[in-house]
């Protein structure tokens, strides 16, 4: 198994291009299921995600394709062309979805075309129940009548599914995607009353729209969906990674430096970026991206709580926490939308942090310095906040079970090594 050896103590200056959102891009890939022509979509990262959902797809007779290198082309991540002229198989088993949550969301688009579709319970990150009621809940609202069986959801529209309200007791990005993906398809109108806002479901509700989609209420918590008999294909980039580009710029917090984070958008991470300026950082947004720099000065202890978007996003919670474990003075991290995502502070800690834990707040005492050690990665976003910690901690650092960094981050110690990081993977 693939480990990554950082050595600590580099500033960062430079330029690191931000790819493309993989948490848009697995369900515009999904929604490539809604038609029977090709979806082409570009700036798609090359993660292991992406490779496995496109496995899980072909099973369902997606036929895929991706774009080479152009001469004299800026790569723009990878183009992929999607095609399911034919759905042959309305069954997605529990060896393909028990590797990857989001390949649950197959079950709208499946119903929606085909009026059936049997799914099996979804695995993915340990990191908190994360139940898939409210898919259940939507779906039901739309006319699916859903059954469980032995550890799969069987649903069935025999006639279709039909226009309804749907009104998500909690805001839940996933069932968003699920619900907004088959309404597009339903007859009638339907009505979604607290929609997930995050920019990614923005990003595929343009896409299906661009495929002839009618929704309106995009950036909302109330989404309007008037069915339509068959959506066509069409070509959509995806939009820049939010996730990827708080953790560069926390990197960049954390290690000193300047570094221009090239295709960023500061409007999909707003509070993010306000943390980080609270914290003392420089942050400047151009017309093509966002220059980060801090140049010495300390870090300043932060208060936050993670919450839906517009809010500071649970998928930066533990990049913070690594950044805050050098503050100078105590913070306090909540994290309100998962109830087990603090599993790397076990991890921090192997490094010297000084972390508590009170329920769902962890309390950080900044410290002088880390000191490398080998930890252990126990989710994606867990190790990514060891490979920040390990960029400032004294000597070597070894991050195990690195496979979790290659499903959501793509060319990391690449795009680090280009700034003046020590950090490369060893490959077992």
């Amino acid at each position: 198994m693939d480990r990554i050896r950082v050595i600590g103590g580099q500033r960062l200056t430079g330029t690191i291009p931000i790819s493309g959102a993989k948490n848009a891009t697995l369900p515009l890939m999904i929604a490539s299921l809604l038609t029977s022509d090709t979806l082409t979509l570009q700036n798609v990262p090359h993660l292991a995600d992406v490779q496995l959902l496109a496995r899980i797809l072909r099973n369902h007779g997606v036929d895929s394709s991706v774009d080479g290198k152009r001469a004299g082309q800026k790569l723009l991540g990878e183009t992929f062309h999607l095609t399911a002229r034919q759905i042959v198989d309305t069954t997605a088993p529990y060896e393909m979805v028990r590797r990857m949550r989001a390949s649950f969301w197959v079950l709208g688009p499946l119903l929606a075309r085909c009026h059936k579709a049997r799914v099996s319970l979804p695995g993915g990150c340990a990191i908190g129940t994360r139940p898939v009621d409210l898919h259940l809940l939507g779906l039901e609202a739309l006319g699916a009548e859903i059954n469980l069986e032995g550890g799969d959801v069987i649903a069935r529209a025999p006639s279709g599914l039909k226009g309804g309200k749907v009104t998500f007791p909690t805001v839940s990005v996933g069932a968003t995607h699920n619900v907004l993906m088959a309404a597009v398809l339903a007859k009638g109108e339907s009505l979604i009353e607290n929609a997930a806002r995050e920019p990614e479901v923005g990003d595929v509700a343009s896409c299906l729209i661009k495929m002839g989609a009618v929704i309106e209420g995009i950036g909302t918590s109330t989404l309007q969906v008037q069915g339509v008999d068959r959506l066509t294909g069409a070509f959509h980039a995806v939009l820049p990674d939010r996730i990827e580009t708080g953790t560069y710029a926390m990197a960049v917090a954390a290690t000193g430096g300047e570094v221009f984070l090239d295709g960023a958008r500061a409007d999909l991470l707003q509070a993010a970026l306000d943390v980080l300026c609270e914290a003392g950082v420089e942050i400047e947004e151009t017309n093509t991206g966002i220059k980060v720099a801090r140049n010495g000065t300390g870090l300043q202890p932060v208060t936050i709580a993670t919450s839906p978007f517009p809010g500071f996003p649970t998928d930066l919670q533990a990049q913070l926490m690594a950044l805050m474990s050098i503050a100078d003075g105590k913070s306090t991290i909540r994290e309100t939308i998962f109830e087990n995502r603090f599993m790397h502070v076990q991890e921090l800690a192997r490094l010297g942090a000084d972390i508590s834990l009170h329920g769902d707040t962890a309390e950080i005492a900044g410290v002088t310095r880390l000191r490398g050690a080998q930890v252990m990665a126990t989710d994606l976003r867990a190790s990514v906040s060891l490979v920040i910690a390990g960029l400032v901690a004294e000597g070597e650092t070894i991050i195990n079970r690195v496979y979790h960094l290659d499903r959501g981050f793509e060319r990391i110690e690449e795009k680090l090594s280009r700034c003046g990081a020590q950090i490369d993977r060893i490959v077992s």
